[in-house]
């Protein structure tokens, strides 16, 4: 086993966290506060190759690998939770189904743009009655002539409002009823019939943007199909298993966050005539934190060495995400209680970090999703010892 990065892997983290401290900590208190995308900074990502940095350039990526994607997500993270998942979702969600199921043309033709940094993408999958329960999609796609009529709605779409390219699930046998009968479809952004309604108002990661969709006969070409018809739910079901590797790794990235802001604050504040990082219940706090951070990043970081190396990885992203996501929540909280006071104010990021590193448990399936699907794993290896 070799847990060193190679050369590329360092320099990579390298430009991001100087990117990060230089560029994206100093406004995102103030973001936060005013619920402000940051586009421009977005836009300087692209230019710096961050917004494809898992895909190949032929197809206008920068031509990293998982691994390298999840250091760059958890760096962004360190300094901005709400940009870290709007990365993420473009990565992961916006072009992740065209770049494994679409067609060289679709690739060329969308993946390229999203990949260069000159647009977002996103991902229509949670509906009002569709939420764990994904397979019970009720958005409709009809075949006319050579154009899909989608009718339906889709809620909580991370960048739904300023992406350039949306892929959608849509139902495309409504008889059925089944998984079988879902689809996936790409709609460009300006497309008729197609709206995004009022962007949600969020407990946490409130500068990043959560959009409803609405589509009314909503037509698209015929080649705007993704991949073979009715195979929606199992490209879905793929592509949040390599989701997860990238909310695991922003969980991480907030929680060391709070681990950092812990440590700093604990060397300053004095009480009793001395720092606090002198008592040994904020010792214990802090080695706990550092403990359990460090032991979800190496999980997190696995599951992406396994989606590397071409190996089954579903159990090992869910493992990395459920466990991350948990710890990184009571890392943040024990930040808070280190704070003290000061902590629940917003004179401090920790409470910010708390805020937004809760959605962590709950995007990309939440945490008792994660748990049916690690369990569905051990069962199924168990039957094929027998």
């Amino acid at each position: 086993m070799d847990f060193e990065l190679n050369h590329e892997q360092k320099a990579l983290r390298e430009a991001v966290r100087d990117f990060a401290n230089e560029v994206v900590t100093p406004g995102a208190k103030e973001r936060d506060h005013s619920h402000e995308f940051p586009l421009e900074i977005m836009k300087q990502m692209g230019e710096l190759g961050f917004l494809g940095v898992p895909y190949p350039e032929e197809y206008g990526g920068a031509g990293f690998d998982t691994l390298s994607y999840a250091i760059t997500v958890e760096e962004i993270a360190r300094a901005d939770g709400s940009l870290a998942l709007g990365l993420a979702a473009h990565i992961s969600l916006g072009c992740g189904p065209i770049y494994y199921f679409g067609s060289e043309e679709q690739k060329h033709k969308y993946l390229t743009p999203l990949a260069s940094g000159q647009g977002f993408g996103a991902f229509g999958l949670t509906e009002p009655g569709a939420g764990s329960d994904a397979g019970g999609t009720r958005t409709v796609a009809r075949l006319d002539g050579d154009e899909w009529v989608i009718n339906g709605s889709k809620i909580y779409c991370t960048n739904g409002r300023v992406a350039r390219t949306t892929v959608i699930t849509a139902r495309t046998d409504r008889g059925s009823g089944e998984s079988s009968g879902i689809s996936s479809f790409i709609v460009e952004n300006g497309t008729p019939g197609y709206t995004v309604g009022k962007d949600e108002d969020k407990m946490g990661l409130r500068s990043s943007i959560t959009s409803p969709l609405f589509f009314q006969d909503c037509r698209i070409p015929y080649e705007n199909l993704l991949g073979k018809e009715g195979a929606g739910f199992k490209q879905f079901l793929a592509i949040l298993d390599g989701g997860r590797i990238s909310i695991g790794a922003m969980a991480v990235g907030l929680g060391q966050a709070a681990l950092e802001a812990a440590l700093k604050y604990s060397q300053e504040r004095h009480q009793f005539n001395q720092p606090i990082s002198n008592f040994q219940a904020i010792q214990f706090k802090l080695a706990d934190m550092a403990t359990q951070l460090e032991a979800a990043r190496l999980l997190v970081w696995r599951a992406a060495w396994l989606k590397d190396t071409h190996q089954p990885f579903g159990k090992a992203a869910a493992m990395g995400k459920l466990f991350a996501s948990e710890v990184a929540e009571r890392a943040c909280h024990q930040a808070i209680q280190i704070h003290g006071g000061m902590g629940y104010t917003t004179e401090m990021p920790v409470e910010r970090y708390y805020r937004d590193v809760r959605l962590t448990e709950i995007g990309e399936g939440t945490s008792e999703i994660q748990r049916i699907v690690i369990a569905r794993h051990l069962l199924r290896e168990a039957k094929s010892n027998i």
